[in-house]
């Protein structure tokens, strides 16, 4: 018999498939199935089976312990903010999930319904805000403060005693500099060199960083 609590995932794309695997090494919950758009349901995302749609969310909140938000996020973050939200108004469970694979300081503190995905090293008197990823080999150094909905993306390497705001994506192999302050609904794209604060929102790119008018991938 299985005892592990269950859990349903919402959004059914490739961060999907890397959420699981990170599920799969902690070996904490069982996985239901998947909420994705309606023409999906009945379909399988590696072995699990896309189950509903999100307007059939309350009905599920009646039957399962935990829901985990699976949509990734390049660039703006209004949909998993969106479904968040909603999760939260209905007062439904959201863990935190840490690979098996990765290295969380226990003097760290992680919010609800962030994942620390494989190969991370999350050092000491680290914060990290609700609804995060905190995508593979990325690195978050000593006393930084990641705010909520924020995803530090593949290699980036946030070092000591930075604050970065709500609503910011942080691009692949970014390197952040000691100390720096990052503000909310920011975006900078990968490969940056982040060797000063910023102190206006917008998209950034660039080694060193430059603001530009548009992100594009």
């Amino acid at each position: 018999m299985n005892n592990k609590p269950s859990l349903i995932l919402i959004g059914g794309g490739g961060h999907c498939r890397s959420c699981i695997d990170v599920i799969k090494s902690e070996d904490k919950y069982q996985i239901i199935g998947i909420i994705d758009i309606p023409e999906k349901i009945g379909e399988r995302i590696q072995d699990y089976p896309v189950i509903a749609s999100d307007d059939q969310i309350p009905e599920l909140a009646r039957q399962y312990d935990f829901f985990f938000i699976t949509i990734g996020q390049i660039g703006a973050n209004v949909k998993r903010v969106e479904i968040y939200n909603r999760l939260k108004e209905i007062n439904c469970n959201l863990p935190v999930i840490i690979s098996s694979n990765a290295y969380v300081s226990g003097l760290s503190s992680i919010s609800e319904g962030s994942i620390i995905m494989h190969g991370c090293v999350v050092n000491t008197n680290t914060r990290i805000g609700v609804n995060c990823i905190i995508n593979t080999g990325t690195i978050i150094e000593h006393d930084s403060i990641i705010g909520d909905h924020t995803h530090i993306s593949t290699g980036a390497i946030v070092n000591g005693s930075c604050i970065i705001g709500q609503n910011v994506f942080i691009g692949s192999n970014t390197i952040l500099f000691n100390n720096i302050i990052i503000p909310d609904n920011t975006i900078v794209g990968a490969g940056s060199l982040i060797h000063r604060s910023i102190e206006e929102s917008g998209v950034y790119v660039g080694n060193p960083i430059r603001k530009i008018d548009q992100y594009q991938q």
